[in-house]
């Protein structure tokens, strides 16, 4: 217990008594004839006040007399927060010698708490201003916070200062250190603990053993403008005393020991931060790189996508054309570097990550709608949009190649039509029979009836014509307004005919009855003659007809068509004779009997020169058909070459993309040496792939050649162009994931130090329980797999519990699948050591001299300028009850370096 109120004036003995209960001493060797030696307390005096303003500037303070500036006890308890870092009562601000009293009981209570029991140091002693009290007190202090806390192999603390001095000065001649009075008085012993820690501030070479005065002011220079340690001592005092006092020079000297072990630590805390902050900086370069090639990815995807899916049809064949040499291009030059940019961005991830958890950080989380998930989503929207863009353009061609041959069809009817209704309304308005006689009225009737056999036979083209109408209406024909008033128009021509023919029937019929009936041979001839020549009018429309064809067997079927009606023909010529002998033989009567016959055939307005005109017509018609047809017949053998060409090559190259892909799926799980034997063979692997790329490039080119030829379907290979390039794009993407895998492997082994035996066991050992050869191990298998290399993960509940833990670190993401670098970065984690939070802020602590805080002055000095200002820059302020302004919060920095809060 404390002796705080033990009566004022006694002498009484003044010691420690340490942690382990043993009583020492404050000298060993006390010189009870040096109590009163005024050279002794003036060093002491010196010394503890040097000592004692070197900590209480900190807290913006000093003292001036040691006696009597300690009295009211409120420096004391400063001096003691300061040394200490710990918050003492609060002190009483009373000028009341009880108010001292109080003020210096707390701080001893403090220093006794420190377990160092005072013995003989009464509260009262030092509000009296004792000198020798006051100084055993500041020594006792000493002791314990600057001195009891040195241990060097396990020796006393003066001991173990001792032992300091003496190595760090045995290679320096001429000192001795064998105490701390004598072997200090000539100086050199100071200078050679400066010049060991900081030779390029003394010059030890240059002093001199005779010239102590000027060694010892040398040295507390140094020791004051470099190393921030005040001058406690007076060389003249030192030199001019018989033994300079132990406890002054036990003093000063641990405050060289504690600014060189500072150093030290400063330098190793230094190094650490560094290196965290250099793997730091270096992990956030590359999240930026990510984001950005992110960026311009989704960027590029959703500039792309509303073009691909902007469906606004063209007007004409011609543009439509463009727009499909358009999509060609995009296909050729566009998309490829995309799909590069796409497979580098996936490797870029994998590489960040690898790197995170190489360095215990937290996995790298992309911004929203950045994930390679979003990218590989965006990319899928992307080629749903291209494949529907693409039979989007092919059936806009096959409709707009349609609506081109309705178009012409229909105009090539109407004119034919409109050229046969052209007088016929003027001709059944006219009125002749009302003068004409009864062999003229008779005639009149026959060609009238000749008439309305003929408009029955132009009804199937009127018909055909409205039909073609409607069609170009429904597949939405551009021209659609002119067509249909056309159309409209010769419908409506052809109701007016109707009711005209109707009107003038009955007006013959009506006279029919007064007229005589016409020369059957004329009326025989119009009958035939009117059929027939509407036949050669359908046969001469037929062999002008245009036809689309894009097949060999359909042009196949035209060329039969046609020769069944080359085949008609002969029957044809026989009837066209046999009309023209009813005509030769009327003439023959009418010349016998030498009647006199009105020019032409009043039944009909075909003429024997009209039917032979048409069928000279016709027998032009008929070889222009034969060669129209033999050259489509060409150009459809030539389209099957093409057909046939890019089947034999796609045959050879689809099966081949196929194997491939089975191959290095069996290379993934089946590799053996060294890594980087490994990543040779896939390099070399990938290259040979690489080399076959003209055979798809070849391959492309005829697909160009079959989509310029307008060629839509393949019945000779089952592969198209499209799965082709999709197989060869689904290779390359895996050779390259199987390479960074490796890469993966080898920052792994590299920065874990996983021998390559070791490698080797973890391969065989996933290989062996991976027994679908996927690649991956399902729950069951990875248990099995964890239990042959020795961990215990039964079926009891802490091998469920652990084998729940390993999971959650191998599969966060709860896919059901362990990769074989989840499996390898959990191997490595098991058995190698990486820097934690909390050895970063000891780290940082100790570059603050021990505060809870750090200023940016601190660690400009203690760091590289880019480390520090990157600190600077992301530290928030401080905000204990000790925060002093510029403070900063080095302790929430150093958690949020490792994800465990939020910067």
């Amino acid at each position: 217990m404390v002796d705080y109120h033990a009566t004022p004036g006694v002498p009484r003995p003044m010691g420690i008594i340490g942690p382990d209960g043993r009583y020492m001493e404050q000298e060993d060797d006390w010189d009870r004839d040096l109590l009163l030696d005024p050279a002794w307390e003036k060093q002491q005096r010196k010394t503890f006040t040097a000592w004692c303003n070197s900590h209480l500037r900190k807290a913006g303070t000093q003292i001036e007399d040691i006696d009597e500036d300690f009295r009211d006890g409120l420096k004391l308890m400063l001096l003691l927060e300061v040394i200490s870092g710990a918050r003492l009562p609060k002190p009483e601000r009373g000028k009341m010698r009880v108010h001292k009293i109080n003020n210096v009981n707390k701080a001893l209570d403090f220093i006794a708490s420190k377990g160092v029991k005072l013995v003989s140091i009464g509260a009262e002693e030092i509000v009296d201003g004792n000198s020798k009290m006051t100084l055993g007190m500041i020594w006792t202090i000493i002791l314990r916070f600057a001195i009891q806390d040195i241990s060097v192999e396990e020796t006393s603390a003066k001991e173990g200062l001792l032992l300091w001095c003496q190595r760090k000065t045995a290679p320096y001649k001429n000192v001795n250190v064998q105490n701390f009075h004598i072997s200090w008085k000539d100086g050199l012993a100071f200078n050679a603990l400066i010049h060991r820690h900081r030779p390029e501030l003394i010059e030890y070479d240059k002093l001199r053993k005779d010239d102590p005065v000027t060694n010892l002011n040398n040295a507390f220079e140094v020791a004051e403008k470099y190393l921030d340690i005040p001058k406690m001592l007076d060389a003249e005092d030192i030199v001019g005393t018989l033994r300079p006092d132990e406890k002054a020079i036990m003093t000063y000297v641990s405050c060289f020991y504690h600014a060189f072990s500072g150093a030290l630590k400063a330098e190793t805390a230094a190094n650490r931060i560094r290196k965290v902050l250099a793997v730091n900086q270096e992990n956030e370069h590359l999240m930026e790189d990510y984001e950005k090639l992110a960026s311009d990815l989704l960027e590029w995807i959703s500039r792309t996508i509303p073009w691909l899916e902007d469906r606004v049809p063209e007007k004409t064949m011609q543009d439509m054309q463009q727009k499909l040499e358009d999509f060609r291009e995009y296909r050729r030059v566009h998309k490829p570097p995309k799909v590069q940019e796409k497979c580098q961005l996936e490797i870029n991830f994998n590489t960040l990550q690898t790197k995170l958890r190489l360095s215990n950080r937290p996995a790298f989380m992309p911004s929203e709608g950045k994930m390679v998930s979003d990218i590989n989503n965006g990319w899928q929207h992307l080629e749903q949009a291209e494949k529907g863009y693409e039979e989007w353009l092919l059936n806009e061609v096959r409709r707009l190649e349609r609506l081109e041959h309705l178009a012409v069809k229909f105009h090539q009817k109407a004119t034919i039509h409109e050229s046969w209704t052209d007088g016929k309304e003027a001709m059944l308005k006219q009125k002749d029979y009302e003068s004409a006689t009864l062999a003229d009225i008779k005639a009149l009737i026959r060609k009238h009836e000749a008439f309305e056999s003929d408009l029955a036979a132009h009804q199937d083209r009127v018909e055909q014509i409205a039909a073609i109408a409607q069609e170009l209406n429904e597949l939405d024909y551009y021209d659609s307004p002119n067509v249909n008033a056309r159309c409209q128009k010769i419908c409506d021509q052809w109701d007016v005919l109707g009711s005209l023919t109707h009107t003038r029937r009955e007006a013959l019929e009506q006279t029919e009855k007064q007229l005589e009936a016409i020369d059957q041979l004329y009326l025989e001839y119009a009958k035939r003659a009117a059929p027939f020549n509407n036949w050669m009018e359908g046969a001469m429309e037929d062999l002008q007809d245009m036809f689309i064809v894009h097949t060999i067997e359909e042009i196949e079927g035209l060329i039969t068509a046609h020769e069944q009606f080359k085949s008609t023909l002969p029957d044809a010529d026989r009837e066209r004779e046999a009309i023209l002998g009813i005509q030769n033989e009327a003439q023959k009567i009418a010349d016998y009997n030498h009647i006199k016959l009105a020019s032409g055939n009043p039944y009909t307005a075909v003429t024997p020169q009209t039917i032979n005109s048409k069928w000279e017509k016709v027998q032009q018609l008929v070889p222009r058909r034969d060669i129209a047809l033999k050259t489509e017949q060409d150009k459809q053998q030539s389209n099957e070459r093409l057909r046939l060409q890019f089947a034999n090559q796609a045959n050879v190259v689809g099966p081949w993309l196929q194997s491939k892909m089975e191959e290095i799926g069996r290379i993934a799980i089946e590799m053996h040496g060294t890594l980087e034997d490994q990543m040779t063979h896939l390099k070399q692997y990938e290259q040979s792939v690489a080399n076959y790329k003209p055979n798809i490039d070849k391959l492309e080119q005829q697909h160009q050649l079959i989509q310029e030829a307008l060629i839509f379907d393949n019945k000779h290979t089952n592969y198209t162009m499209e799965h082709i390039r999709v197989g060869w794009e689904h290779l390359l993407t895996t050779i390259a994931r199987t390479i960074n895998e490796v890469e993966n492997q080898i920052l792994t082994r590299d920065a874990k130090g996983i021998s390559q035996e070791q490698m080797h066991e973890f391969r065989a050992s996933f290989n062996h329980f991976d027994k679908d050869h996927t690649g991956a191990l399902g729950p069951e298998e990875f248990k099995a797999c964890l239990i042959s290399l020795g961990y215990d993960v039964e079926n009891d509940r802490q091998g469920e519990a652990e084998f729940n833990r390993i999971m959650a670190i191998v599969d966060p993401n709860n896919s059901g699948m362990v990769t074989f670098q989840a499996f390898i970065d959990f191997m490595s984690r098991e058995t190698t050591d990486t820097d934690t939070a909390d050895q970063v802020i000891a780290s940082f602590k100790v570059l603050a001299g021990d505060k809870n805080y750090i200023t940016a002055a601190e660690l400009r000095r203690e760091l590289p300028p880019d480390q520090a200002e990157y600190c600077i820059a992301r530290m928030a302020p401080y905000q204990g009850p000790d925060a002093v302004p510029g403070a900063l919060d080095y302790m929430s920095f150093s958690t949020a370096l490792y994800g465990e809060s939020d910067l």
